[in-house]
């Protein structure tokens, strides 16, 4: 954004006509206790050019190594065009659309976005996005909890293979208002959630069911059979997955005899560069029949008085978006940017580019996987199929082979130690379609040296 700097008598014009005699006296109201006085350890200023000399011999000296490490945030293309467009002040700088007359512009592309979110996960409604994957969880069961009124024990199924991170945050937000996250083990051959892990839970009162796809391990779990045991069992099915990997994967509209109830995920692979780890946004989707239970913003196509086409925020009221005490969720804002990044991306990939996003991001990931167990003492440790990513066991700890590949310019992956510690030295391994043929032979090099 450009900075426009005030003269001096800009600031006393300023000032006189607000009454105040100084900037100082607009703080006049925080205790001198708590002012924090003079910081004689501060370095002079430095003027602009000064400051970019700076920021751009630091920038060359951050070495970018070749990054293989997925586990919910992933290093895809993003076309030059996304961000060229989002960073425009309409959209760059645009406030909460609450008044249609002055938003069309915004309203209209957070309508295109829920439509294609709709459509990538067959379902029938989309909000206009959450804070993160993480939270999107949390907001979709708590709207499980409150849809489900048969259910009064207020406990929720969670696979262990559910992310890790995911899974904190459920219990954050959740545990204060009564709801239990019960957690379901994983079949150690396969990764998976066996629908035999599920047996001693049936016909107990149970809100919903989570079923990631893949999951955190990459491995694509059995969706159909876990979802038509949520409902054979009186509980929802919700679903937890990767954008990208719909554009292959059969969406979780489609899971089952009926389908998934509500699905969400991270909509950080549409479109949101890394960037050190956010900001990023959630996505939430569900059946017709649940949308009143839905948190976030939920904009709608209408017509106006002289029968021309306008686009407004609907069925819900604005206290929805501005008092938490009667909203239906703890939701005050969005990720309205990452959502309109979201919207370019998937228009300028299209149905097409975006399966051969996920189909060159699928080939990479065997492939790596190849090269990698060829390596002495490098075995897969899980024997199912994956997407994204799959799991890889080693002959030596995996903090010493994680710092030896990161000094040859490689981050290699996640620790899996730390989450499951049964695994061993289990490594994490991913790649998308940035990756070619020879980053994928540098790494497999790397890796047969330091093991």
């Amino acid at each position: 954004m450009p900075f426009i700097p005030h003269t001096p008598a800009d600031v006393e014009a300023m000032l006189a006509t607000i009454g105040a005699p100084s900037l100082e006296a607009l703080f006049d109201e925080i205790p001198p206790t708590l002012r924090i006085g003079p910081l004689p350890a501060l370095p002079e200023a430095l003027n602009e050019l000064q400051v970019t000399r700076l920021l751009e011999a630091r920038a060359a000296d951050t070495p970018r190594p070749l990054c293989f490490l997925g586990a919910g945030a992933y290093e895809h293309h993003i076309p030059a065009a996304v961000w060229e467009i989002a960073g425009r002040g309409e959209f760059y700088s645009a406030y909460t659309p609450y008044q249609p007359e002055a938003s069309q512009g915004t309203l209209q592309v957070l309508y295109e976005y829920q439509s294609m979110m709709a459509g990538l996960t067959a379902m029938d409604v989309s909000n206009a996005s959450l804070y993160d994957g993480a939270s999107a969880l949390a907001e979709a069961l708590l709207m499980a909890v409150r849809a489900h009124r048969n259910a009064k024990s207020k406990r929720v199924l969670v696979p262990r293979t559910l992310h890790p991170l995911y899974r904190r945050t459920v219990h954050a937000i959740v545990h204060n208002q009564g709801i239990e996250a019960v957690e379901l083990p994983y079949d150690p051959a396969g990764g998976h959630t066996p629908t035999e892990a599920l047996a001693p839970y049936a016909g107990q009162d149970f809100a919903a069911l989570v079923i990631p796809q893949p999951n955190f391990f990459g491995v694509l779990e059995d969706v159909d059979s876990l979802t038509d045991w949520a409902h054979h069992n009186q509980m929802l099915a919700v679903a937890v997955v990767n954008p990208t990997a719909l554009a292959i994967l059969k969406p979780p509209g489609e899971w089952g005899e009926t389908g998934a109830d509500i699905v969400c995920g991270d909509g950080q692979p549409l479109g949101s560069p890394l960037s050190s780890g956010g900001p990023y946004f959630g996505f939430l989707c569900c059946r017709r029949e649940l949308v009143r239970q839905m948190p976030g913003r939920l904009v709608g196509r209408t017509v106006d008085l002289d029968g021309k086409p306008g686009f407004t925020l609907t069925l819900q009221a604005r206290e929805q978006h501005i008092r938490r005490s009667k909203a239906t969720s703890n939701i005050c804002t969005n990720q309205g940017l990452m959502a309109t990044a979201a919207t370019l991306y998937l228009s300028l990939l299209g149905p097409r580019g975006l399966e051969q996003v996920a189909a060159a991001c699928h080939a990479n990931t065997r492939a790596l996987v190849e090269r990698l167990t060829q390596v002495r003492g490098v075995e897969r440790v899980f024997d199912r199929p994956v997407f994204h990513e799959a799991a890889l066991k080693l002959p030596r700890p995996v903090n010493e082979v994680l710092d030896g590949l990161l000094t040859r310019g490689i981050l290699g992956g996640f620790d899996l130690r730390g989450e499951y510690p049964e695994l061993g030295n289990a490594l994490l391994v991913c790649a998308t379609e940035t990756r070619d043929e020879a980053d994928l032979q540098r790494y497999a090099a790397a890796l047969a040296e330091v093991v």
